[in-house]
């Protein structure tokens, strides 16, 4: 590391398993702010503590946009109590459409079960045709 205050775009990519477009992606959008010396990127303990809760909430299917409003929270002067009541309605909703989707999921899934089961009864009894007719 650079020093114990700063990463390089490099340290940054290899602690946190993202490429360098992925960073200068999130800088673009403002989602991080790292200290700019001609071309060399330094990213701050903030920086890194942003990145790690963006991360997270792209896991979670959090939208950039959710990820945004919920970062520039932090400083209400509120003790985050905003931020964490903003980001548990949000992710309550998520939540809610994760669960959606995998109960159609696993419908999908039974119905292919399904189809599968008749389609191999289908193949046994064309197979045992053929070999009466023989």
């Amino acid at each position: 590391m650079t020093d114990e205050k700063t990463m390089t775009i490099r340290e940054m990519c290899e602690a946190f398993d993202v490429t360098p477009r992925t960073l200068r992606f999130y800088e673009a959008k403002e989602l991080l702010f790292p200290i700019r010396e001609g071309q060399k990127r330094l990213f701050t303990r903030r920086d890194r503590a942003r990145l790690k809760l963006i991360l997270r909430g792209k896991r979670f299917g959090f939208s950039l946009e959710d990820i945004r409003q919920l970062l520039d929270l932090y400083h209400m002067g509120d003790q985050q109590q905003t931020q964490l009541a903003k980001t548990y309605e949000i992710a309550q909703d998520r939540l809610k459409s994760m669960i959606d989707q995998r109960d159609e999921l696993n419908e999908a899934i039974d119905e292919l079960k399904e189809q599968m089961r008749w389609g191999e009864k289908m193949l046994a009894s064309m197979s045992n045709s053929k070999k009466a007719a023989e």
